[in-house]
């Protein structure tokens, strides 16, 4: 495993569209690895996607204390109801932001292994899929946000 520099604030990457990963190789799953690796060594890190750390592939590591989902090619297919969030972001960091998110989502990605998975989740974990989502499509959570806010870490 390694450490992978994060990109931040103007990095053109990401703005850019992620590929999707064809096929879930000892690559893939080396770069899952230090993805996880370099979120877990970030103060404040709950996700972070491929392309944060300069690589526009479709990949996305979360882990909200339950523990760690390594995605492959992950897809919002389901979205429910609203709630009103807090985010910041690693490639953001010191900015954070209230928004709009989906109270529920489903999440359709295939695991490390290549098998096909379907998450449904709902308050923090639905924010947090959604989030990293939004990296691989070139979108950053400011772009969504109704209020800046000034969080106790400022």
């Amino acid at each position: 495993m390694a450490l992978r520099e994060i990109k931040t604030f103007d990095a053109a990457i990401l703005r850019k569209i992620s590929e999707p990963v064809k096929q879930v190789d000892d690559s893939i799953r080396q770069l899952l690895s230090d993805l996880a690796e370099t979120m877990y060594n970030t103060p404040n890190g709950g996700g972070l996607a491929a392309c944060q750390v300069g690589i526009l592939k479709r990949l996305v590591v979360i882990d909200l204390g339950k523990g760690l989902l390594k995605l492959v090619n992950p897809k919002l297919v389901e979205k429910k109801g609203e709630q009103v969030v807090i985010e910041s972001c690693l490639s953001l960091p010191g900015i954070w932001g209230k928004l709009k998110r989906p109270s529920k989502v489903v999440v359709q990605a295939l695991n490390e292994n290549g098998e096909k998975i379907t998450i449904r989740a709902t308050g923090g974990m639905a924010k947090c899929l959604c989030h990293e989502i939004d990296h691989l499509d070139g979108v950053i959570f400011t772009d969504k946000v109704i209020e800046y806010v000034k969080w106790r870490n400022n």
